[in-house]
């Protein structure tokens, strides 16, 4: 594969200062998985993944392995993807539970590319999940959406859902990926080109759990299988329990795999694969078994005997940044642009997809407009500019485990802080130790503790740029300069 290897970027480049007609800008298919690791696919390595057709949509545009979210659980992830911008600059920091805050979501009137794309002439829908908000104030239609269908909470059933139809709540019979991948292919039948380009989101549901039923298809690879564990010199693990649910989540990630082909052949059939852009991500990663748990960021133990709990942690718990947690797969096609085989090795961010995309479309960003992410089109060009491989994440947590975990990653160093809890504190050398199994932050060795003091002062500097509650909250802390 040819490796793009740009130096880094300086910042957000000349957008152009006047749309092309409408026939010229590129359609746009935007499909978020839910809870997809990199690791489940067969492109990945993994000896058990069974993904052809994302495997084939990974190889025929740009693959993007160092692709990050900057919170690894739902609704901050997603709020970042739509608009640009954290999490906490959001108020949300956690997943959306509306058993404790019904109210809570996403405020109206805050900017979405989405509505930018729509501003201009785009013909927009979102099918799938939203989870950004209950209230009618907070529905995908007041940022940008025209068409929904799908369901505005965090979660329903693989099978026969319940959803939002043509404005009603409804039980729909079916799996609920056939069913999104079918409405998305009707809506694509009755686009109208003459209205303009499309931009379709279609975030499924999978491969979050409960994970059955599948089609037989999508399971038969997985029937009868002993999988192989990522970490099985792990102490304590749950081993059936652990290959029972790698059975599962791959079946899955299967269904969502066959999906993606019916859609990609369907692209072809009504003769707009070439006009049209189809990104491929997930709003975070996974862990199965990885350093003994399962789930995501607000992730569980998956061994006989949990660590004890605390103040903070339930017993059970383990809330984590881990590389599983917040590396997703992500993958770009755009025909006549990216080569295929283009392998681009530079960290990015969910942060990014609002300016990339608008850039994708030639429409210019407004100066009033505040955006954390960068435009990755010269990456995508092969231009040789240079590009920050710095990253950096939040994750404050609301329900179970009460955390406010701050992030700092290199591609060498990854500092983890817990301000509500120091204790838990982390330091991972990533160079060494990808699999980020021994923390190093207590460590006496004088190159540690300067890597420490180096990217806790990076780590201040992001936290006061953005104004986080938790940096102003903090009683008597020590300054950027001397931490």
């Amino acid at each position: 594969m040819r490796r793009i290897r740009p130096m880094l970027m300086l910042g957000i480049l000349l957008l152009t200062t006047s749309l092309p007609a409408a026939e010229e800008r590129p359609n746009i298919l935007f499909i978020l998985t839910d809870d997809q690791a990199p690791w489940a696919l067969g492109l990945s390595g993994h000896p058990h993944a069974h993904t052809p057709h994302l495997d084939e949509l990974f190889q025929s545009g740009a693959y993007l392995p160092n692709s990050f979210t900057v919170t690894p659980v739902c609704s901050p992830s997603r709020v970042s993807t739509l608009t640009g911008r954290y999490g906490s600059e959001m108020g949300i920091t956690d997943w959306l539970n509306p058993r404790v805050e019904p109210d809570h979501g996403i405020e109206p009137g805050i900017p979405t590319w989405p509505e930018e794309l729509r501003k201009t002439g785009y013909q927009t829908a979102l099918i799938g999940k939203w989870h950004l908000g209950l209230l009618d104030s907070q529905h995908p239609t007041q940022f940008g959406y025209v068409d929904f269908m799908g369901f505005r909470g965090g979660g329903t059933s693989p099978f026969r859902p319940t959803l939002e139809v043509d404005g009603s709540t409804q039980t729909v019979n079916g799996l609920t990926t056939d069913i999104l991948t079918d409405e998305a292919i009707r809506w694509l039948r009755l686009y109208e080109k003459k209205d303009g380009p499309f931009a379709l989101s279609l975030h499924y549901r999978a491969p979050h759990a409960r994970w059955l039923p599948v089609r037989d298809e999508d399971w038969a690879p997985f029937d009868g299988l002993d999988p192989e564990l990522p970490h099985p010199d792990y102490p304590d693990l749950k081993v059936e329990d652990i290959k029972r649910r790698t059975r599962e989540y791959l079946a899955s990630v299967a269904g969502v795999d066959r999906n993606v082909g019916k859609l990609l052949e369907e692209l072809q059939l009504l003769q707009l694969h070439e006009n049209t852009i189809v990104i491929y991500t997930s709003d975070h990663g996974y862990n199965m078994g990885h350093n003994g748990i399962w789930h995501k960021g607000n992730g569980h133990w998956i061994v006989n005997t949990p660590p004890p709990a605390t103040e903070n942690i339930p017993r059970g718990q383990r809330p984590n940044m881990y590389d599983h947690s917040i590396r997703v797969p992500t993958a770009i096609r755009w025909p006549g642009v990216i080569e295929a085989d283009t392998i681009i090795d530079e960290t990015v961010s969910n942060l990014d997809w609002f300016p990339t995309i608008l850039s994708m479309a030639n429409i210019p960003i407004s100066d009033d407009l505040t955006l954390r992410g960068h435009d990755l089109t010269p990456l995508l060009k092969g231009d040789q500019i240079e590009w920050d491989n710095d990253f950096y994440g939040e994750y404050t947590t609301k329900h179970q485990s009460k955390t406010k975990m701050r992030m700092y990653r290199t591609p060498l160093w990854k500092l983890i802080r817990d301000f509500g809890n120091p204790e838990r504190d982390e330091l991972y050398d990533l160079k060494n130790d990808p699999e980020e199994r021994t923390n190093l932050y207590n460590s006496d060795d004088p190159e540690v503790q300067e890597t420490i003091r180096e990217l806790s002062r990076k780590m201040s500097r992001e936290m006061q740029a953005l104004n986080d509650p938790v940096w102003t909250q903090r009683q008597g802390g020590v300054s950027s300069e001397s931490e």
